[in-house]
């Protein structure tokens, strides 16, 4: 369904639940809220949560911003790394006001937010600006700025695919993927193929994820705002992730006060079924500790 959020037409997805505590995903880079699997959605729900998914402005079924042109990324890149400032469409915590829209679209006063890669960042952000809205922050395979991925992955990530087949995209975005998964938890290439054949045929959108990619280099200040957040944290990452590696998630979490970091051994850059079962149940019983602490 859409809802308007901070102005927006946002599609959200809500599995209800009268009096359930709320938990908000917030997906990553270009990802749609399908990307959070229908089973670990499944398995918050199980342990009580009404769980709240929306598509980020500029992706999937949410409104877009082709009206602001692309931007040239390999420029941008030369700006980034010259320490000049990254010129982006909108920010971050643009993205984030978003996500409060949603909450008050829906009328929900404070939730547990989750957010996941960019969605993490963004997440971040949201309990540093607006606590009163944040019952806990989970951050998940997120990052406070650096290290950046792996060399062979930044190749991938800045190669086109050969074609504009939805044969030839789904291919190119496997390769990704095989160089990004989980390594103790592979899925096949027809599992793969199934879930991006199904994501493209519901919205496909280059133009946005650039976009929301030049965003995330022109986030440069995440460091700083880190130390402002007050509301438990959670910071969950895999040992072998190669697009944010593991030490983004460590020092995210040494920057926010009193959170907590676990690793996942065998978890990379995704979310594969027994990745989602092991932070479900990871925040599940996180979640409902915060909510014990802050009831009277």
């Amino acid at each position: 369904m859409k809802v308007t959020a901070n102005g927006l037409q946002i599609e959200v997805d809500d599995t209800a639940g009268e009096g359930r505590p709320v938990i908000l995903l917030i997906m990553g880079l270009g990802m749609q809220l399908v990307a959070w699997p229908t089973a670990f959605v499944q398995q918050l729900v199980d342990a009580g949560f009404r769980v709240v998914r929306h598509d980020n402005r500029d992706i999937g079924l949410s409104q877009g911003f082709d009206h602001a042109g692309v931007g040239n990324i390999v420029w941008e890149t030369i700006r980034h790394r010259l320490g000049l400032k990254v010129r982006s469409a909108y920010t971050l915590q643009d993205m984030t006001h978003d996500s409060i829209g949603v909450l008050d679209a829906l009328g929900i006063e404070k939730a547990h937010i989750v957010g996941a890669s960019m969605g993490g960042m963004i997440a971040q952000r949201l309990a540093a600006s607006a606590p009163e809205r944040t019952a806990s922050l989970v951050s998940i395979m997120s990052s406070s700025g650096l290290p950046g991925p792996r060399r062979e992955v930044t190749r991938m990530l800045m190669r086109r695919p050969l074609g504009k087949s939805e044969a030839e995209l789904v291919a190119h975005s496997i390769r990704l993927l095989r160089l990004i998964q989980s390594p103790a938890y592979p899925q096949t290439d027809e599992e793969l193929a199934e879930r991006l054949t199904c994501s493209m045929r519901r919205a496909y959108h280059p133009a946005g994820l650039m976009r929301q990619m030049l965003a995330i280099g022109a986030d440069d200040d995440r460091p700083k705002v880190l130390p402002r957040i007050q509301r438990p944290t959670l910071v969950l990452h895999g040992e072998a992730d190669a697009l944010v590696p593991i030490a983004c998630g460590k020092d995210s979490a040494q920057r926010i006060p009193g959170s907590t970091f676990i690793s996942v051994p065998g978890m990379g850059h995704d979310l594969p079924p027994e990745v989602c079962t092991i932070l479900a149940n990871h925040i599940a019983p996180f979640a409902h500790a915060a909510d014990a602490k802050d009831k009277p």
